[in-house]
């Protein structure tokens, strides 16, 4: 089913096209827009409030810049909807995020008007400036340089590091604070308040707006005027406002706020701005879901509903005869709960992704011992880490393709000085829909070269229960040292999953089914698989033994030594890069203790795997439950005469 696009929306194939309309049409291409998002996303899925909100921004953005040629930068992407379907892929925009489409995020190889491809936020100010910077470099002044960043994005340190260097410069960029209170869930934090603060000072707003269009045209007359007008803004801004305005503190002319669904307002602001040279800031107010009722009210669950009907509001949900697995994050979410109700030393942690990781089931049972950070992934493991010298059992939940943001603070503020924090890392191996920059792929690599460190995997929810219930002991039973917990998006295997705690002897895996042919040693999750390969495989009369390791650091030595006394064929499987992981890791045993079999790996090679379900993906590196057969296939008949 394509979605028909408006009448004028129909004519508009790239932003040149955009901008010669009059003017006059812009709110009439902004509604169509709109609509073409609530209708392609009703059906198809995808994110959703964060680009409604942007619909006029998107529109006078692309009207007054010269794109390409100027440069827009998108944080996240979240927001980018509307960019793309102006920018010459509307007619393709249905096969955003399936297998072999189009990507759910600005992506350079995908476009000429993606600048610089996003996935993780607040990257956007630290690119722009790189390349306003070398615009300069080559000569250029004319062209523009613009960074679209939400107010929650800017909460991670990045964007202040970015804004620091931009405000010593006199390069040509303007920052777009995208300000809605919002990310995924509610931001958090004095940045927060701060915003909050100039937004509703009706004085500084009312004498804002009486000076602006004086200024607007005293800027225009010359040096002396230009240093006038740079004097009264600033005096407006610091006399009015409680505090001192932080971005002109860091040298950056700041403008705003500003309504940011007067499209007619935002062209001629954005027109004003494009002609004054330097790093400057326009602050927009928007409104995350505007223009669709449901999603202006419950911003959190319309952030990425799924399908839905777009007439009722009622998001599509399948309906099952019998009951289903859970999430492994609503089960992590409800047994951390059950684990704090038992030990009053439990408190967790989570850099802007509460209801993503379900801490917010802490958050609403115990508000004072679960913080959300605001995204700030290195302030998280930190902070963490503080709490942990003090005693406190900390249970730090990141997903795996963030954590990768702090990995120095892993290693110098955990690892090193001995803390046991736990490491709760959601979303490992490949996410999904949300491709190559959300792949939880190295966190198996990256957590187990690390001294002072357990690297385990569940393979169903009873697994992560016991290691989340086995952790919070680990100070106790084995020394000081940090504990990584990976699981994957979507659903277990385990209707009923509440089971009681066990505590597991760290480091000892299990073997789930016995054999004679070759041995399957898998790690997590993706085990469940090796068990439908095992199937496969009996009625063809091949018998694998198949060994769920658990930990990856410590290996259990002792299974691994019966293991290689009983087989010389290995097939290693896990949701996780090759090099580095899992399978590097019974090589580096084989090696060590002299053992000769042959071993197959399989897991997510050494190239950037792009977006599709996680089945596809899987079935793409060969790991799914037909690749692992195959795997165990060719190590027993490879070389063997076919018969004929």
């Amino acid at each position: 089913m394509l979605i028909t696009p408006g009448s004028l929306l129909a004519t508009i194939n790239t932003p040149d096209e955009l901008r010669k309309l009059d003017k006059s049409l812009l709110p009439q291409v902004a509604d169509e827009l709109r609509q073409f998002i609530i209708d392609d996303v009703s059906v198809y899925g995808g994110h959703f409030g964060a680009s409604l909100g942007v619909v006029e921004l998107t529109v006078a953005l692309h009207y007054v810049f010269n794109t390409p040629d100027d440069q827009l930068i998108w944080d996240v992407g979240h927001q980018a909807y509307g960019h793309k379907i102006l920018t010459g892929r509307r007619d393709r925009f249905h096969t955003q995020r399936f297998y072999k489409g189009l990507s759910g995020f600005p992506k350079r190889k995908e476009s000429v008007y993606d600048s610089f491809g996003v996935g993780h936020s607040s990257t956007s100010i630290s690119a722009a400036l790189g390349m306003a910077v070398a615009s300069q470099l080559q000569g250029n002044t004319q062209r523009n340089h613009i960074a679209v960043i939400g107010d929650g994005a800017l909460t991670a340190g990045e964007a202040f590091e970015g804004m620091n260097h931009a405000g010593a410069t006199d390069s040509n960029l303007l920052i777009v604070l995208n300000d809605n209170c919002m990310s995924i869930d509610p931001n958090v934090g004095a940045l927060r308040e701060y915003l909050t603060d100039i937004t509703t000072s009706h004085t500084y707003n009312k004498v804002k707006d009486e000076v602006w269009n004086l200024l607007g045209k005293m800027n225009k007359l010359g040096k002396t005027a230009q240093e006038l007008v740079s004097q009264v803004q600033s005096g407006i801004k610091s006399s009015l406002l409680e505090q001192s305005n932080l971005f002109e503190s860091l040298h950056l002319r700041y403008f705003g706020p500003i309504d940011g669904h007067d499209i007619d307002h935002l062209v001629s602001v954005l027109d004003d701005l494009k002609n004054i040279p330097g790093p400057k800031l326009l602050h927009v107010l928007t409104v995350k879901g505007k223009g669709y009722a449901p999603a202006e009210k419950d911003q959190t669950k319309w952030h990425a509903p799924g399908l839905f009907d777009k007439v009722t509001g009622v998001i599509k949900k399948k309906v099952y005869d019998s009951p289903q697995p859970p999430k492994y994050q609503d089960v992590f979410g409800n047994t951390l709960v059950e684990l704090a109700e038992q030990n009053a030393r439990i408190v967790g942690v989570t850099p802007a992704m509460p209801s993503g990781s379900s801490m917010n089931i802490m958050m609403k049972a115990m508000p004072t011992r679960a913080f959300d950070v605001g995204i700030a992934e290195q302030h998280a493991v930190t902070f963490s880490a503080g709490m942990a010298t003090q005693g406190e059992v900390v249970f730090c939940n990141i997903y795996s393709t963030f954590m990768q943001r702090a990995y120095d603070q892993v290693i110098h503020d955990v690892c090193i000085q001995e803390l046991p924090v736990i490491f709760c890392l959601d979303r490992a191996g490949f996410a999904g829909a949300d491709g190559p920059t959300h792949h939880g792929a190295y966190d198996l690599a990256y957590m187990r070269c690390v001294p002072n460190m357990i690297v385990a995997a569940p393979m169903n929810e009873q697994e992560l229960r016991n290691m989340m219930f086995t952790a919070q002991y680990d100070e106790v039973q084995q020394g000081k040292r940090a504990f990584t917990i990976r699981y994957p998006r979507g659903e277990g295997v385990m209707p009923n999953w509440r089971t009681p705690f066990e505590k597991q002897v760290i480091g000892k895996g299990r073997m789930i089914a016995d054999g004679k042919d070759v041995a399957i040693l898998t790690i997590g999750h993706i085990g469940n698989y090796a068990v439908e390969a095992a199937q496969m495989l009996a009625k063809e009369g091949i018998e694998p033994a198949h060994f769920d390791m658990r930990y990856v650091k410590p290996l259990d030595e002792e299974l691994l030594h019966q293991i290689f006394s009983r087989f010389n064929r290995v097939v290693t499987v896990e949701d996780g890069c090759v090099m580095g992981g899992f399978g590097s890791a019974i090589l580096e045993f084989m090696a060590n203790h002299g053992y000769m079999a042959r071993v197959k790996r399989l897991g997510i090679p050494d190239a950037v795997i792009e977006h599709g379900e996680q089945l596809e993906l899987h079935h793409e590196c060969g790991f799914d439950p037909q690749g692992i057969a195959e795997a165990v296939r060719e190590l027993l008949f490879a070389g063997q005469p076919v018969a004929v």
